[in-house]
């Protein structure tokens, strides 16, 4: 569990972060947050889809790293392998939070209890005046426009929703073997609904680029082949074919 605290100078002028970091933290997992301004990239590298929370019925978009909970195909050892990271998992120590201080005022903090956070460490957030660095003006600015893209996030999937458009699939996956399992509580742009848009709708996902997240996420299914090939370099029980199943309802 993450010990977040709200970066304040009075405390934290001699506080520093390793040079060195990596996305080990992040190895048991087999899908991570990812934004919409962020599909094309991660459509290069990985399945991107929109999963729904159970406890908050509120959905989110997230980058497939693995066919099962717990397998990230893309970590070897400590190092990632993929082309693009998630720009959420790549913030690790800092993320944003509450600031105490102001109400609902999001404020940039740091998890005291990592192994990158220390005074003994390399880089330091705040110089010998008591100014920032470089380091801590460009966290704030990169986690402020990591929350300009979840909020982005959050409306794109609120209109694929009210436009229809959002559909429940699910992974059947076969293996050599003849085994079959199945990923559910998933889901993707239907695709038949996006060709019976109106030409008004057309026109306005067009001008308001909703078609670049849309059309990203649509291309990133293929890249459920590269998890299998990832996978079939890694396990011992090769996948055979990976199949996306509409639900109908």
């Amino acid at each position: 569990m993450a010990n977040l605290v709200p970066i304040k100078k009075e405390q934290h002028q001699n506080l520093k972060i390793a040079a060195q970091r990596s996305l080990k933290h992040i190895a048991g997992l087999h899908i991570v947050p990812i934004t919409a301004p962020e599909y094309s990239k991660g459509a290069m590298s990985f399945p991107v889809f929109i999963v729904k929370d159970p406890d908050t019925n509120r959905y989110r978009s997230v980058a497939m790293l693995g066919l099962e909970t717990g397998e990230n195909l893309f970590m070897k050892g400590d190092d990632w392998t993929g082309l693009y990271a998630p720009q959420s998992v790549g913030m690790v120590p800092f993320a944003l939070g509450l600031d105490p201080e102001k109400e609902k005022t999001l404020t940039a903090c740091v998890d005291m209890d990592s192994e990158y956070v220390g005074e003994d460490k390399d880089l330091a957030l705040y110089d010998d005046k008591g100014e920032e660095t470089e380091l801590m003006k460009n966290v704030q600015d990169t986690l402020g426009r990591l929350y300009e893209s979840e909020v982005m996030t959050e409306r794109f999937i609120k209109e694929m929703q009210d436009a229809e458009l959002l559909e429940e699939v699910e992974l059947v996956i076969t293996f050599a073997n003849g085994e079959k399992k199945k990923i559910v509580g998933i889901h993707t742009i239907k695709e038949p609904k996006l060709r019976e848009l109106s030409d008004e709708q057309v026109l306005d996902f067009h001008k308001r680029g909703l078609f670049i997240p849309i059309h990203s996420m649509l291309a990133s299914i293929g890249q459920l082949n590269r998890l299998a090939q990832l996978r079939n370099e890694q396990k011992e029980l090769k996948v055979a074919g990976v199949q996306v199943v509409p639900l109908e309802k």
